[in-house]
């Protein structure tokens, strides 16, 4: 078989590029999370506080009448851990409904360590 010398030209005899060239991807860092916690007070109803946790956290009965439980006991509980945006609409939210139905009821945020 004979090669054509205009083809020849074309082929590069030259390996010495041969490494592949790499982009390093930078490593995303996750945005950190917030716990929300509600803190415990002597006036709003323990029935409250349960179907707060029930409408705005989704949880069961049985799940939200156990936070309800350790708020009461301990003085405050996590709730949950969700990012920023999340976590302040959630304290947003039940601070508001718990303002409307005249209650003392604290929700706050926290960055989680």
């Amino acid at each position: 078989m004979r090669l054509d010398p205009i083809m020849m030209a074309d082929r590069s005899d030259d390996d010495s590029d041969t490494g592949l060239l790499t982009k390093t991807k930078p490593k995303t860092k996750r945005p950190p999370l917030y716990k929300v916690m509600l803190l415990n007070d002597d006036f709003t109803p323990m029935e409250f506080v349960v179907h707060v946790l029930e409408r705005f956290f989704g949880l069961n009965h049985a799940q939200a009448f156990e936070i309800m439980l350790t708020v009461h006991k301990k003085g405050l509980a996590v709730v949950g851990v969700f990012s920023h945006e999340i976590a302040e609409t959630k304290v947003a939210q039940v601070m508001d409904y718990a303002r409307r139905h005249q209650h003392p009821l604290q929700c706050t945020m926290e960055k989680e360590e």
